[in-house]
């Protein structure tokens, strides 16, 4: 390997110091420059050490790997598919511009020392380039070097995915956390990612925030981690890692909560995925219109070969290492908000599944679901989830942060007995209709599963700061024959997309129709809505219906001006919501859960989940949104009871069933 990665390095070498003519002149330049200043990271990570870089020089790698993505620069970048299309035409553009991203991963690789990784993408550069100067027929030599790349080293890349989420011996970005000097923003660079602002003004916020502040949100992240398992009646004791994944800039908090989970036992595994949010470790992306113009690259070469061979592969990873499977216990997340909002445009020019490969995503990533969950099983492992914000957010960030440390760490027994009201009325019902008010034209009727044993059953989750961090909110996975009506919302922010007028129709708890206005032409906003709502299927279900409680995180929202930068996580607790997909319970519909008194959930299922019986891929859709309709849009929330009652719970988006009126006082209207 050390032979192969040097005559790929000094060929690279060579080609940065030729004068390349011709159209692909500029393309091959750019990209040979990139990779041999990958070397030169590779060689000093494996040699004296990152950290024995000067800060200087480690912001000028940073700049220039990621400079030429940034917005300013983006309008001639080769990983802009609208520029390669005009530079090569459409079918070369679309697969030099693949290449180009797909190149990049040699940055990460280079950071993390991985000369073996690093190496295939040199030598993959070294066949393009032999390409475009040497052969005639230049659009079927690149898609069959793509082809036969991706084919090549599925075996080698699915390896490597299952080994760094599960295996606590590969260790990089452990020891960042704990062997840095967090005071010293120079560790921030080690990653290899693109540091902003966010990332810098972060580490300097939390570097200096007290020691009983850092406690205070350590210890609500990692205790919602371990009340998981005791609500589950899971036994952590039989577990040895935790998945960690946090935005760079947060290593003080992590820290701290390493030491946390190691009084329970558990050693951390972080790992990277590129800019993928939530996900490993994750940083300000570059450009976020880069990354959605890529979002859908592997339809350059996806068929049911490939899905066949990656799914075995994974499985046989899998296999591999089912030691180390069986003893993870699952992710503790820290996610970010405040991000500037963003709006994709939609690009002609960049990749898009046909039927087919629609079909074929879907296979996969259902399979895929079902292949981890034989490993990591659902019903032995759990999470948690809490969020903060970052400076983009704005003038107020340090005001703000305090504020989300509050509504991470309310009272949770005023609103055990707040939701323990709402639920006993809840389960008196057959259904429950909620309505919008003013321009919001929501209208929808959601069935409930009757309970034989009202007694010793109920319908709602009663959720508090476990795994779902912050408190607030009661919820159940709705019946689907009989639920049926319109959700709409005037605008949200869904996985980090902009929405506008999103409707959606129900019949029978399936999407039967939808829209929104993002786009003047009807078709732009539907194709919109089905590839990052729906996951490019036909329909989905209803999977949850929620009432969020945590007013005083809507008042936060609304008194700083962020509604449309919170986090889906605190979003859903600031008023009612319903998930499209499956349901919270996916794959763990067995586990025996209670509420506080004592009675179980019985709605952890639906039409389509108990599927599961016959066929696992009929019953998962490995996607859930939540899409929240808050206070000031919502009208009101009719509980219908079996015998032709009708109780309010929320009147003009405030709540009037008796019990729960102290959540008025922390709202603004």
């Amino acid at each position: 390997m050390q032979e192969r990665f040097e005559l790929s390095r000094d060929r690279i070498k060579e080609i940065t110091t030729e004068k390349i003519d011709g159209q692909y002149g500029e393309y091959l330049s750019v990209l040979s420059r990139t990779l041999y200043e990958s070397t030169k990271v590779l060689e000093q990570v494996c040699g004296d050490g990152i950290e024995n870089v000067d800060l200087p020089q480690l912001k000028a790698w940073n700049t220039f790997f990621y400079g030429e993505l940034r917005e300013e620069n983006y309008e001639k970048c080769f990983g802009n598919p609208d520029f390669t299309h005009d530079q090569f035409g459409e079918e070369e553009g679309k697969l030099l511009c693949y290449l180009y991203a797909r190149l990049r991963n040699a940055i990460q690789a280079a950071y993390e020392g991985d000369i073996e990784c690093l190496t295939i993408y040199l030598e993959l550069y070294l066949m393009v380039y032999n390409i475009l100067q040497n052969e005639e027929e230049k659009s079927r030599w690149l898609k069959e070097t793509i082809y036969y790349f991706v084919h090549d080293y599925s075996e080698f890349f699915a390896e490597k995915s299952v080994k760094r989420a599960i295996d606590p011996s590969q260790d990089r970005y452990v020891r960042i956390v704990n062997e840095s000097d967090l005071k010293d923003e120079k560790y921030l660079y080690y990653y290899g990612q693109n540091i902003t602002d966010n990332e810098i003004n972060t580490a300097r916020f939390l570097a200096n925030l007290d020691e009983e502040k850092i406690n205070t949100i350590a210890k609500a992240y990692t205790n919602g981690y371990k009340v998981g398992f005791e609500v589950a009646g899971i036994d952590l004791s039989k577990k040895e890692t935790v998945n960690i994944r946090y935005n760079i800039g947060f290593e003080r908090i992590v820290k701290t909560s390493i030491e946390m989970f190691a009084d329970m036992g558990l050693k951390p595994v972080i790992y990277m995925v590129g800019n993928t949010r939530n996900f490993g470790v994750s940083t300000t992306q570059a450009n976020p219109q880069y990354e959605y113009d890529h979002r859908f690259d592997d339809s350059i070469y996806l068929n049911q070969a490939i899905v066949n061979e990656d799914l075995k592969h994974i499985k046989n990873a899998f296999e591999d290492n089912k030691d180390l499977a069986a003893v993870h216990a699952g992710p503790a997340v820290i996610e970010v908000f405040g991000e500037k909002i963003f709006k994709p445009i939609s690009k002609n020019s960049s990749p898009r599944y046909d039927e087919e490969q629609e079909k074929l995503f879907i296979q996969k990533s259902q399979k895929n679901a079902i292949i981890q969950s034989e490993y990591i099983k659902p019903d032995e492992r759990s999470f948690t989830i809490i969020a903060f914000p970052i400076p983009e957010i704005g003038g107020d960030f340090e005001k703000i942060f305090d504020e989300t440390i509050r509504i991470n760490t309310l009272d949770v027994d005023m609103y055990r007995e707040v939701h323990q009201k709402l639920i006993d009325c809840l389960d008196k019902g057959d259904s429950v209709r909620v309505t919008g008010r003013g321009a919001n034209k929501t209208d929808i009727t959601v069935k409930l599963h009757k309970l034989d044993k009202p007694d010793e059953q109920t319908n709602f989750e009663n959720c508090l700061a476990d795994v779902n961090i912050p408190v607030g909110e009661v919820f159940t996975s709705p019946v689907l024959k009989g639920t049926n009506g319109t959700l709409h919302v005037t605008k949200v922010y869904l996985n980090k997309l902009r929405y506008d007028d999103l409707k959606i129709e129900f019949k029978d708890g399936m999407i039967d129709d939808y829209t929104c206005g993002n786009f003047e032409n009807e078709e732009e906003s539907k194709k919109y809505i089905k590839e990052n709502i729906m996951k490019n299927r036909e329909t989905l279900p209803i999977g949850e219906f929620a009432i969020g409680t945590n007013t005083a995180a809507y008042k936060m929202g609304r008194e700083f001006q962020i509604e449309e930068k919170l986090p889906i996580l605190i979003a859903e607790k600031t008023g009612p919501h319903f998930a499209v997909g499956d349901t919270c319970y996916s794959m763990s519909e067995d586990v025996v859960l209670r509420n506080p008194d004592g009675k179980e959930i019985i709605a952890k299922e639906n039409e389509i989940s108990a599927l599961r019986k016959e066929d696992m891929e009929k019953a998962y859709f490995n996607c859930h949104t939540d899409i929240t309709i808050p206070y000031d849009e919502l009208g009101d929330i009719v509980v219908n009871t079996l015998d032709g009652e009708k109780i309010t719970i929320i009147k003009d988006g405030d709540f009037v069933l008796p019990g729960t009126e102290i959540l008025n006082k922390y709202k603004t209207k």
